[in-house]
């Protein structure tokens, strides 16, 4: 009863479309829910997502669960996620995607989920890192462990949509290091971020994480950026 009041007087609304959500809606409306632009790379394991990184990194697996478009759903979600605090979107996601990646060969050996990491300044400032909801939604459902202490980035830099091409990768390369130990060797990490763009920040992260003896990598993401 408690519940129904507050809903009342602040009802939920969509984080997809901002449309009052109802009954059995949680965080993204039925509408947007059939609406948003699925990749299906799960069903195709030489996928666009993997082709990004083809001959830059060697990748397992490489897969996003929605295509990101501008002014669309899933920009919207993305931004609410990052922006305005809504964790829940992270973890709705995740628990979405961990039903397609449930079925996927080549992640059945993932040891780890290792999210793209923030500098601590702007996880201060921020609060929270974007991927962290996604990442332990994933590592609850599929039952792997969720490690944020691996991979570390050193520099700190405004936020990387407003810089063009040239500013996102030129430099990236001595962002991110790794904190490890030989218990770390040969494991087939999972690396994940909310969106792929031109792949340098995950480039970047990978080529960290190659510093390590013996492991693997596959890449998992909520979102690509499709033209």
């Amino acid at each position: 009863m408690f519940e129904s009041i507050i809903n009342l007087f602040f009802p939920k609304v969509c984080s997809g479309c901002s449309s009052f959500l109802v009954v059995n809606e949680n965080v993204i409306c039925t509408v947007c829910r059939h609406d948003i632009p699925l990749t299906n790379h799960h069903l195709n394991p030489v996928n666009d997502a993997f082709k990004k990184f083809y001959g830059r990194i060697p990748v397992i697996h490489t897969s996003a669960l929605f295509y990101f478009h501008k002014k669309g759903i899933v920009q919207e979600l993305i931004h609410n996620l990052k922006y305005k605090g809504h964790e829940e979107i992270g973890t709705i996601l995740g628990e979405w995607y961990a039903e397609d990646l449930k079925n996927i060969q080549l992640l059945k050996t993932v040891d780890e989920i290792i999210p793209v990491p923030l500098h601590r300044r702007k996880l201060k400032e921020r609060g929270y890192n974007q991927v962290t909801a996604f990442g332990k939604a994933l590592s609850s459902s599929l039952n792997l462990d969720y490690n944020d202490s691996l991979l570390i980035r050193n520099v700190y830099s405004k936020t990387q949509s407003k810089k063009n091409l040239l500013g996102r990768t030129e430099g990236i390369e001595t962002i991110f290091d790794v904190s490890f130990t030989e218990k770390d060797h040969h494991k087939h990490f999972l690396l994940i971020d909310d969106v792929i763009t031109t792949g340098a920040t995950l480039e970047a992260c990978s080529h960290a994480l190659l510093k390590i003896p013996g492991i693997k990598i596959s890449i998992i993401c909520m979102a690509m950026a499709q033209s």
